[in-house]
């Protein structure tokens, strides 16, 4: 939930929701398009794996493609942004890049 809230803070989704169906949460995502009815989210790259996860210091959060992109980082603060945790001065692990 606190990565689609995440992507709803910085834009890629319109809205989300939690909904209870036959006593199961499902979380309920809406995705926000372009007026010409293109998607907003282009890809996303999950970048840490079970098998292999992917930590990061503060100097090693890369702006994503160019700085267009953002990346979601799960830190000892929580989860947040690429660019807040540089701010904050932590670094986590990897989750995954959008853009």
């Amino acid at each position: 939930m606190e990565v689609a809230r995440i992507l709803k803070d910085e834009g890629y989704l319109s809205n989300y929701k939690v909904v209870e169906e036959k006593g199961k949460k499902t979380l309920r995502v809406f995705l926000r398009y372009t007026p010409d009815r293109r998607s907003v989210i282009t890809d996303l790259r999950r970048v840490s794996r079970p098998g292999s996860r992917r930590y990061t210091g503060k100097a090693g959060i890369r702006p994503v493609v160019g700085g267009m992109g953002i990346s979601i980082l799960s830190t000892p603060r929580g989860l947040m942004t690429g660019q807040s945790a540089r701010k904050a001065g932590v670094g986590g692990e990897l989750m995954c890049e959008v853009w």
